[in-house]
């Protein structure tokens, strides 16, 4: 007599609740998904390693006329953290948003009963450990090179946490773009650019013409980087950088970038389920 197999019987949609609990379940598994796919090619990211320090390296020297500039290093490697931290989260967040669609796995995600803003949580913390891991690297590197040190200002980890929510804002913005439009990695690129040309990371934002000063400060991290900068090397305090504008900026960008980006997340999401676009272009 063959003895009868017993399994656990699947829970119906509506047996399902969101709580912290089964949140953080669903977060954690995303988030094990997300470092167990980026760790499966360690070469890649071995090879971004070492392309952004020879970058870096590479522009300081041009910019010194074939010399590192000691007085502009510490200043540009803040910009230049904040920069490798915005490339590569949006990148790991971008590419595993359109490749999961391309191959239909994001629908399949989206078919499970917990709120698609729960995954996308898992997904932004992947991009932030990725992204985390590649800046402080990317930034330890020349750091030793030039014999850079950094001067222990507590306060700055204030402005420079807001310049890291600030970055996953707008990535979060990006992933929204890319429910939509297969087009959003262009656009990726375009925005590392200017930040990488505009944020402080090759100048000290006070070297650039006011006009361009201003352009800057609309783009990702650049606020944050000259708040930091300020605490550090200038001698302010948070009440200075509060009054004089920056931090209160900083603050209102970072807000109005997240409600932005929620918002857009779920006009796209909610089209695409709509359309049955979910797992298409």
């Amino acid at each position: 007599m063959a003895s009868a197999t017993h399994t656990a019987p699947l829970p119906s949609p509506g047996s399902w609740r969101l709580t912290p609990r089964s949140g953080a379940a669903v977060v954690g598994a995303e988030v094990r998904k997300g470092i167990a796919s980026q760790l499966a090619h360690p070469v890649g990211h071995v090879i971004t390693l070492l392309i952004s320090t020879l970058l870096y390296l590479g522009m300081q020297y041009v910019m010194g006329q074939g010399k590192l500039r000691h007085d502009l290093l510490p200043e540009t490697l803040v910009a230049i953290s904040s920069y490798w931290f915005l490339n590569y989260a949006s990148l790991v967040m971008v590419s595993d948003l359109i490749e999961e669609k391309r191959g239909g796995t994001f629908a399949q995600a989206n078919m499970a009963p917990a709120p698609p803003w729960v995954i996308m949580i898992g997904r932004l913390i992947t991009a932030s450990v990725m992204g985390g891991v590649v800046a402080i690297a990317a930034t330890a590197v020349p750091a030793l090179v030039g014999g850079v040190t950094f001067p222990l200002r507590w306060a700055a980890l204030i402005p420079y946490a807001l310049v890291m929510v600030n970055v996953l804002t707008f990535t979060f913005v990006l992933a929204a773009l890319a429910i939509g439009s297969p087009m959003v990695g262009a656009l990726q690129s375009l925005a590392t650019s200017l930040v990488i040309l505009l944020n402080g990371s090759m100048l000290p934002l006070d070297l650039y013409p006011d006009w361009l000063a201003v352009v800057a400060r609309f783009l990702p991290t650049t606020l944050g980087v000259e708040a930091t900068n300020a605490v550090l090397f200038d001698g302010e305090s948070l009440g200075g950088i509060w009054s004089d504008g920056t931090l209160p900026w900083l603050l209102a960008y970072t807000v109005a970038l997240a409600v932005f980006g929620a918002r857009l997340f779920l006009r796209n999401h909610r089209r695409a389920v709509r359309d049955g676009r979910l797992g298409q272009y």
